[in-house]
């Protein structure tokens, strides 16, 4: 245990060292200019680590993410440890720094400060992960030693800087996931631009609203391996210039507006993902038949010219994924495509495909799903080995009873269920607290660090594959020198963008919880690309859940404490930061004995609304949430977190500070519950405690705003899985979603004391989670029902009328369905 921590404190040096050009660190006192610099940017922040003393030296070597050369810091490394606040335009002047990497700490923000760009020495610069907004600045061209730098998943508006194309040893570059917008900078004869970076391995400008053309940007010089530009509106042709960059192995410009013929592609031999759908591409389909490295391809959407099949339809043998939707392909679908040894998956559907669809003899034992929807396919020979997927729906053989029938014709969704790491030997171990997660190496409970994994361009389809999962369970766990076994994967899926995501928990070897310097070189060793996750994962990015150990500011680290320590440094007058000393203390307290006030009686204020009948709700363990509380653990209660609505209002998701996930039913106004309801709900739900119950954690009653706070149950309703998924719930599960529902009920009519009459029983007051566990939710229509009342049963109807048969679901068992 003892040489583990060793190997993490060894590991974290010579990280450091590295990003600091191998010079040793230094052990003399730090220069007075960067601390005072160092002071400056700390005063800006909450949650720093807690190496970082008000007295201590940074250069000591015992800052954690801190290193310094001769007394001058060099590296600024503070990667996923809950930083809260802006960044101080003081950081300009730690003028020796090598490395500054700030990534995931989501509640950094504000503009990223220009005075970044006079940083000489900088080398690596990584803000991934945070919440940055305004502009790029234009001085970060001035950064002529800068190889990789990352400003992705941030809030950054706005152009792309032409400086950029002064970066000559630029290698990684990524932009994705902001809200960018103008075209790309292509150089003049007075200005720079980006196809001036012929060192660039890395253009990732996905998912953001640039347009104009790319005409220029590329040629054959460049050394570009992944060319990410999906999901934006760039119009125009493919420069033909891309097809001579034979470096690439990745290619994504599906998603955009482009126009025009494919340009000739053939010396792109290293190339395992091309995409292109959904844009107005014309002209002949590409020749593809010199990539015998393709595994994965989609020309879907377009406007191709009609055309047969290609050739290489048949003689790619490493092809994986194949898609032409709606691209003019005509004839019958050649039977050799099947047998291809690696081949997952095949989508032409929106065709004109014809005659007789061949799948009979030795097809792929890896083909998952073949979709042939909308064509005019007149009938199909199927070997009786192959189990998987196809749709025939919508073509002439189906038209006809004596032709074909059964599955293809009328496709049920398959039931797949994505790879997720294996829990089943620790089926006897006792459950964990919630804020805690079980560690598949041990069966121990622990703060695991996790974030979602986005692979951009796999080079698979098949998210069953136990194999190819477990590798990146495997590579996480010896790569980063972790436990043997101690990496969780879960909530594997494709996402709209055909991304791979991926939720990754990284476990300690010993104790219940990573320290800060463990944190800051798992997220450095991530966010900076040091770990390779296996090559079929193809490129990818990751960004870090906050730490739950680190979720809470340390009071001890406020703004003020560091700004006067920043003033005493800097020499100001004592008698004056005193007064201001004194003056903010007072502040401070009144403050806080306001906050105190509320907290002793958060309903001082219940009776100012003229629907209070009067009393404060009856609480038990149910926990007082401000406005702003939950105002921002829901982006302003933005669209994108909404994942529901009814007659009382509109549901949100949010994630805690603490790192619980919540459901946050907010009532809108003219709601028809009023305060008497509200105060019901509360009062039901905080004395109610059930597997099959869904648990109320607090509530709000302030602005005048009423709000309730449950767990957040994954599943969804009870109605969406019936009418979505409904065809996964075979016999078994319908009747265990039964029982689950009727002893929440039976618990509520029983065991309650007094004894609840719920009211309002519908699908989607019937919550499933991960597991299919039901769970009763929504009462604030429910009744108590006292001693006396114990022999009476209300005929009034309470809820929302509704004239849907899925609210016939707890009983009608179909058996079709096993």
């Amino acid at each position: 245990m003892e040489a583990r921590k060793r190997w993490w404190a060894t590991r974290l040096a010579i990280l450091l060292l590295v990003l600091a050009s191998n010079v040793p660190a230094g052990l003399c006192d730090t220069n007075p200019q960067d601390v005072s610099a160092l002071r400056s940017v700390m005063s800006q922040w909450t949650n720093y680590p807690s190496t970082w003393t008000s007295s201590g030296d940074p250069c000591d070597g015992s800052w954690d993410g801190i290193q310094c050369s001769n007394g001058r810091i060099t590296v600024l490394m503070v990667s996923g440890v809950n930083l809260q606040g802006t960044l101080s335009d003081s950081v300009g002047q730690l003028s020796q720094l090598v490395s500054l990497d700030l990534s995931f700490n989501p509640h950094l923000s504000g503009p990223l400060p220009a005075s970044i760009g006079s940083l000489a020495q900088l080398e690596t610069l990584i803000v991934a992960g945070c919440s940055f907004n305004g502009g790029i600045p234009k001085e970060l061209g001035n950064l002529l030693k800068l190889s990789f730098m990352a400003l992705n998943s941030n809030n950054f508006t706005g152009t792309i800087p032409a400086s950029f194309g002064l970066l000559s040893r630029l290698e990684w570059l990524d932009l994705a996931n902001n809200q960018l917008t103008g075209s790309v900078p292509i150089s003049t004869g007075t200005t720079p631009g980006l196809n001036m970076l012929t060192a660039a391995q890395h253009f990732h400008f996905n998912k953001n609203k640039l347009s104009g053309t790319l005409t220029g940007l590329f040629d054959s010089n460049m050394s570009l391996i992944h060319i990410l530009f999906d999901s934006n509106q760039f119009s125009g042709p493919i420069p033909s210039e891309i097809g001579s960059i034979n470096s690439l192995t990745v290619l994504r410009l599906d998603s955009n507006k482009l126009t025009g013929a494919v340009p000739n592609m053939t010396n792109l031999v290293k190339l395992n993902e091309l995409n292109l759908a959904n844009n107005q591409l014309t002209g002949s389909l590409p020749d593809l038949s010199s990539m015998s490295m393709l595994n994965v391809v989609d020309l879907s959407n377009n406007s191709f010219t009609s055309s047969v099949t290609p050739n290489w339809f048949t003689t790619l043998t490493s092809l994986i994924a194949v898609s032409i939707s709606s691209g003019n392909l005509i004839g019958e679908v050649p039977k050799a495509l099947f047998t291809l040894p690696q081949l997952q998956e095949v989508v032409l559907s929106k065709n004109l495909l014809s005659g007789k669809l061949d799948m009979s003899g030795n097809i792929s034992q890896k083909l998952q799903s073949v979709d042939l929807d909308t064509n005019s396919i007149t009938s199909a020979d199927v070997t009786t080995d192959y189990k998987k997927a196809l749709v025939l729906r919508n073509n002439p053989a189906c038209g006809y009873e004596s032709l074909l029938g059964g599955p293809f014709c009328s496709p049920k969704p398959q039931i797949v269920i994505p790879y997720r790491t294996s829990m089943d030997k620790c089926a006897s171990a006792n459950s964990c607290p919630s804020t805690q997660n079980q560690n598949p190496a041990n069966c121990g409970c622990a703060y695991a660090y996790s974030g979602k994994m986005v692979f951009r361009a796999p080079f698979f389809k098949d998210l069953t594959d136990s194999d190819t999962f477990q590798q990146l369970e495997t590579s996480l766990w010896t790569d980063l020198k972790l436990r043997s076994g101690a990496v969780g994967l879960s909530k594997v899926h494709f996402d709209s963008n055909g991304y791979i995501q991926v939720q990754v928990e990284l476990f300690p070897s010993s104790g219940t919880s990573f320290n800060h310097s463990e944190v800051i070189l798992l997220g450095s060793l991530l966010g900076r690309q040091y770990y390779k996750p296996p090559a079929k994962f193809g490129p990818y990015s990751f960004i870090a859940d906050v730490y739950i150990p680190f979720s809470v500011p340390d009071a001890k680290k406020t703004k003020f404490s560091t700004g006067a320590i920043a003033g005493i440094a800097a020499g100001g007058g004592v008698l004056v930061i005193a007064l201001i000393f004194v003056g903010l203390f007072a502040l401070r307290q009144k403050r806080r004995n306001q906050e105190l006030k509320v907290q002793a009686n958060p309903f001082a204020s219940w009776g100012t609304t003229q629907k209070d009948s009067g009393g404060a709700p009856q609480l038990k363990g149910t926990r007082f949430f401000s406005f702003e509380e939950l105002q921002s653990c829901t982006d302003n209660f933005s669209d994108s977190y909404e994942i529901g609505a009814g007659g009382y209002g509109k549901v949100y998701k949010g994630t805690l500070v603490d790192g619980i996930r919540v459901a946050i039913k907010r009532a809108q106004s003219g709601s028809m519950q009023g305060a008497p309801e509200f105060k019901n709900e509360i009062e039901l739900l905080s004395r109610v405690h059930h597997r099959n119950l869904v648990s109320l954690i607090g509530f709000c009653f302030e602005q005048r705003e009423q709000m309730l706070v449950y767990e957040f149950v994954a599943g969804g309703t009870l109605r969406e899985n019936l009418v979505v998924r409904g065809s996964y719930l075979d016999w078994k599960k319908r009747l265990r979603i039964t029982l689950g529902s009727a002893r929440g009920l039976a618990y509520l009519h029983e065991l309650a004391d007094p004894p609840i009459i719920h009211g309002d029983i519908k699908s989607t007051n019937i919550l499933l989670d991960e597991n299919l566990k039901a769970k009763v939710a929504d009462f604030g229509l429910s009744k108590l029902m006292g001693d006396t009342e114990k022999g009476h049963v209300s005929t009034q109807v309470k809820g929302t009328l509704v004239t849907d048969h899925n609210h016939c679901y707890i009983f009608h068992l179909d058996r079709s369905a096993n």
